[in-house]
Order: structure tokens, then C-alpha cells, then sequence
């Protein structure tokens, strides 16, 4: 079985994110709960629907991730671009938003 994190969107601001270690919500795939067995991923869906239920997130779903070059990357493109942003537009990409250098002025 692949290495998997669950993902979803935050409902608050819409943000793609991952569900961590701890049951909190983090927006990079790196900081996911990486699994490898399918009870342990099974344990994941079921950790999310608690989020669902608190009106946290929607649509979790389990995505294959794979390290390179030690980094967490998810295997499949629509979900590397999920989690980087859009592809044609850098200056607007959930890093640059989340780590504050967005050209808006949000942080």
C-alpha cells in the first residue's frame, strides 16, 4: 500500500488542507499524518469525519503521497496542484498566501 495523508478543504477560507498527527488541520502536505497500512488509514477517514461533523472541512478523501529529496509530495498532479496552487499564476499561490507575501497585503 502507498503512503497516504488525508485531504480536504477548510470551509472557513476554502484552503486545501491536511489532517496532522495532533487532529489539527494544517495547510501543507508535509505536516500531514502519513500512513501506510489500510487500518491506519481507515483510522484517518474516520478522525476527519469527526472534522466534517464539526463543520471544519469538507470532502476528506485519502491521497498517495511519496518523499523526494526529503520532501512529502503528493504522486498524482491534480493533487500537487491542490497543494501548491495554481500553476500559472505563482504570485497568488497558497504559499505565498499562507506564509504572508501575498500581493493583497493579507497575512
Amino acid at each position: 500500500m502507498p503512503q497516504q495523508v488525508i485531504s480536504a478543504n477548510r470551509l472557513r477560507d476554502g484552503f486545501v488542507v491536511y489532517l496532522s498527527p495532533d487532529d489539527s488541520w494544517v495547510d501543507f502536505v508535509e505536516g500531514g499524518q502519513v500512513v501506510d497500512s489500510p487500518e491506519d488509514a481507515e483510522a484517518l477517514v474516520q478522525r476527519a469525519a469527526v472534522a466534517v461533523a464539526d463543520q471544519l472541512i469538507v470532502d476528506p478523501y485519502l491521497i498517495d503521497v511519496a518523499e523526494t529529496d526529503g520532501v512529502l509530495w503528493p504522486t498524482k498532479y491534480r493533487e500537487f496542484i491542490r497543494a501548491t496552487g495554481p500553476s500559472i499564476r505563482p504570485d497568488l499561490s497558497k504559499q505565498n498566501y499562507v506564509r504572508g507575501a501575498d500581493s493583497q497585503g493579507r497575512s
